[in-house]
């Protein structure tokens, strides 16, 4: 028996591991959908006839749902009860994952995908705040979210495999319709397995503050989406990243006011939880960024086919799950947090450098190979410590917003990454191509070489970004291990009062 964290005695449900297998499955689903329509997206363009302007809204409709919305989610979870929204995210991402893979337009995918993100906005924080009142005792809540850290890190690079394996044998539809079967499983899984306390239903959801907030986090994923296509310069880009500054300044000051504020701010002011945040956010715009140009990297310069290249990534997704159960989750109980989490980014970042030195001709075993190992590794040993940490010594009413908060720098920051790279890329490109070719240069020859240059170039400035995030994790997580009893400082309702 242990003792939880507002005294009272904790009798140990004997079936919480098939539980965790239940939250760990949806997570799951909601982590590798961002990625595993990558794949197929060719496919899908062709088949729904989508303009080459239009297409990166099949991914950007679902982050820009998911991310923008989830610390309502978050709230609601806390108001209504967590297995609950849980079950409801389930049923409403099935649901709209069959819409999408029926879809007969463009629009119609769109609208799909976008409905996709508002349930995982509900379900995401739903499955960690579970997990969070599921395991109690500091040893196995290290396993559990050493299990959950993989599971979160590795998801994207899980999508990539499954979507080529479905593409290439199916159809580009089977990457939405295999969310309903496994959404099937959860929900009768959740419904006999896991338990949780009844939610506050005698309060109010804070509607200024989700209209400032979720509009604030909307506008800021829209702008960075939309620089690609349009440029940094571009008016549309600068009113929308202007507008969500202001907004978000305005959630703030009204988060100080609110009687039932969405976000208490006592979640943030607390130096670990923004610490992990903060790090969180700057190793996942690195992240998704190396997903977008390898995918490309290794199907357009190396001629692989879509199973091939989810395969490629297979190296990586063993690296952060033995990177986030074998060495992150045995060690959190003996070493800080922080020394987990910033030698596990510098590693991911000695991986990226070596991505830099990619050329039209690279192989694959001798080059890419280690690099994807070293960033695999040092992704698990980051995110494991980062989701136990950022959750621990919560009050219970707040578990949710706080799991909402840890998933909404994860999206955010994919967005982030892939539109800020993204641009870096095409501009290094273009400037490369503008350069080299001449008249008697071999013009395709030329096109592959200033492929990879802003590549590389991008990856550079990745591996910055992930050098920033370990300086991060080193100065602001400061907590003692879990050995020590002291995980996280004082329950968040003390540190409030």
């Amino acid at each position: 028996m242990s003792v939880t964290r507002t005294g009272e005695p904790d009798q140990a449900d004997p079936r919480r591991w098939w539980g965790l297998v239940i939250i760990a499955l949806a997570q799951l689903m909601v982590v590798l959908d961002a990625t595993i329509v990558n794949i197929a997206l060719p496919s899908a363009q062709e088949d729904l006839g989508m303009s080459d302007g239009n297409r990166q809204w099949v991914i950007t409709a679902y982050t820009l749902a998911f991310g923008g919305l989830l610390l309502l989610g978050g709230r609601i979870a806390d108001l209504v009860g967590r297995k609950r929204t849980f079950v409801i995210g389930l049923v409403g991402f099935a649901a709209a994952s069959a819409l999408g893979g029926a879809a007969q337009s463009s629009g119609m995918l769109f609208g799909a995908r976008a409905l996709q993100g508002v349930f995982a906005a509900v379900l995401a924080p739903s499955a960690l705040s579970l997990l969070t009142t599921t395991f109690t005792d500091p040893k196995e809540r290290g396993k559990a979210f050493g299990i959950y850290g993989a599971l979160a890190g590795s998801g994207s690079a899980i999508g990539f495999i499954v979507g080529g394996l479905l593409t290439e044998y199916l159809d580009w539809r089977w990457c939405l319709y295999v969310n309903v079967p496994i959404a099937v499983v959860a929900v009768f899984g959740a419904l006999t397995l896991l338990h949780d306390r009844p939610g506050h239903a005698g309060a109010r959801l804070d509607v200024p503050g989700v209209l400032l907030g979720c509009g604030g986090l909307v506008a800021i994923v829209y702008g960075f989406s939309e620089a690609e296509p349009r440029g940094w310069s571009d008016p549309l880009v600068l009113g929308l990243l202007a507008g969500g500054v202001v907004l978000l300044a305005a959630f703030v000051w009204w988060q100080n006011r609110a009687p039932m504020p969405l976000l208490p701010l006592h979640i943030v002011k607390d130096r670990n939880r923004a610490g992990c945040f903060l790090t969180m956010g700057l190793a996942v715009i690195g992240m998704f960024g190396l997903f977008l140009f390898m995918t490309y990297y290794l199907q357009v310069i190396l001629a692989y086919s879509p199973v091939k290249t989810g395969l490629a990534f297979l190296p990586l997704t063993a690296a952060i799950i033995i990177g986030s159960t074998q060495i992150s989750a045995r060690l959190m109980d003996r070493v800080p947090p922080r020394l987990l989490m910033a030698p596990g980014m510098v590693l991911a970042a000695g991986g990226m450098l070596i991505l830099t030195r990619m050329t039209i001709h690279s192989d694959y075993a001798t080059e890419i190979l280690p690099a994807l190992i070293l960033m695999g590794l040092g992704m698990g040993l980051t995110f494991m410590p980062v989701f136990a940490t950022a959750t621990a010594g919560v009050a219970p009413q707040d578990s949710g917003v706080t799991s909402a908060t840890v998933n909404t720098s994860q999206q955010v920051g994919g967005s982030i990454g892939t539109a800020l790279l993204n641009t870096i890329a095409t501009t290094s490109s273009t400037a490369y191509l503008t350069a080299h070719l001449t008249g008697g240069a071999n013009r395709d020859l030329v096109a592959k070489e200033a492929v990879v240059h802003g590549y590389t170039v991008a990856i550079w400035w990745a591996a910055g970004i992930m050098l920033l995030a370990g300086v991060v994790a080193a100065l602001m997580v400061t907590t003692k291990p879990t050995a020590q009893g002291a995980q996280t400082p004082a329950p968040l309702s003390e540190t409030a009062a």
